[in-house]
């Protein structure tokens, strides 16, 4: 999974990508100039790892990871070359999902660009930039399609949908927005990778007041949470102030400074689970003595799809998976009590795997 960040300068972007990136086991800060991203890859914290990694005395554990792009603040008018301009956008084109970061804390020390905190003018300063990098996208799309578009139906058919979202977007809206007609114009639209049509989720960027109650007293907080209802967009409340305090912390400081503060998980934690939400995403996982591995997958995913996410041939040859649910599999305390007691199951080309399935596959190719 790749997740963008975007916001405004100074709003606590920087310092949460930091923290987050920082909990990591890999992160690559590449000198930043204009077009040049911060990229950081993290692990997906997942204890039931740990425990199959026990119970395999498995040689290796690798868990599910996310990667980080972080560009720099946006301002307005960036898509007209204001600040650092828009050039660096193209580097969050292929994430999954736009963490926007909001400013929800008032601070006399920390500038704010407009000179006021005011998280709903500062979404749609950073949505119209969104907006305004789609439309240079879909113009040059449209100047190349016009070429052709005399002679050809799929041309010209294209054409006609380019006209359409363009007028969608020059009206201030977002690309996830607007409806196709057909699944060839669909089609079309899935190639054009705008950012506007991406699921973004807003991190309400907080003092540490404001935590132990999820922001429920703050009205900045409340204006965004709003706002991501509206367009079905998901919010999670963060101190990225805080956060870059628990990324100095062993594991077991980390849950006692949690604790002091009243919370049960860290913004990276949260920020996974809004991500695996928003996305339709579940973990399943393989494990054995050499390796022990959590599995991304969108639900829905049948078993062969699941065992391509393995090897390309696991899904060619697939013959069936054999399948432990992972509570199940602790509980008997190895693979073969389980099996025992009938509950490793075998399942066929149509089961579709669940968050927390154990599974070997068996195939031949």
């Amino acid at each position: 999974m790749k997740l963008g960040i975007v916001g405004l300068p100074n709003v606590g972007k920087s310092t949460l990508f930091n923290s987050l990136t920082k909990a990591g086991a890999e992160s690559a800060n590449y000198p930043f100039c204009t077009i040049d991203p911060n990229i950081g890859i993290v692990p997906v914290p997942d204890e039931r790892l740990t425990v199959l990694g026990d119970l395999y005395k498995t040689e290796r554990v690798v868990p599910a990871t996310i990667e980080f792009v972080d560009i720099a603040g946006l301002v307005k008018g960036a898509s007209k070359g204001e600040g650092l301009g828009n050039q660096f956008l193209s580097n969050i084109r292929e994430v999954d999902a736009i963490v926007h970061v909001v400013r929800c804390f008032e601070d006399g020390n920390v500038i704010h660009v407009d000179g006021s905190v005011n998280p709903v003018r500062d979404i749609e300063t950073i949505d119209l930039e969104l907006i305004f990098s789609d439309l240079e996208i879909l113009e040059r799309r449209i100047s190349k399609v016009a070429k052709s578009a005399k002679n050809d139906k799929a041309a010209a058919k294209e054409l006609e949908m380019l006209e359409r979202l363009k007028a969608h977007l020059e009206e201030g809206k977002m690309a996830k927005a607007f409806q196709t007609e057909d699944e060839e114009e669909t089609e079309f639209y899935n190639g054009y990778n705008l950012l506007t049509a991406k699921p973004v989720i807003y991190a309400a960027n907080v003092k540490e007041d404001d935590l132990a109650d999820d922001g429920s007293n703050n009205l900045y907080v409340k204006a965004v949470r709003d706002i991501a209802a509206l367009e079905n967009s998901a919010v999670f409340v963060i101190s990225a102030q805080i956060e870059q305090e628990i990324a100095e912390l062993d594991e077991d400081e980390k849950r006692m400074f949690l604790e002091e503060l009243g919370l049960t998980e860290s913004g990276l934690e949260k920020l996974i689970k809004a991500s695996y939400r928003l996305l339709g995403l579940i973990s399943y996982l393989t494990a054995g003595p050499k390796e022990t591995r959590a599995w991304t997958i969108k639900i829905g995913t049948k078993a062969p799809q699941a065992a391509g996410k393995i090897h390309t041939d696991f899904e060619r040859g697939f013959i069936r998976a054999e399948i432990v649910n992972y509570h199940n599999l602790v509980e008997c305390g190895n693979y073969n009590a389980a099996k025992e007691k009938g509950l490793v199951r075998s399942e066929g080309k149509e089961y579709v795997v669940q968050d927390g399935d154990v599974v070997l596959f068996r195939f031949n190719v």
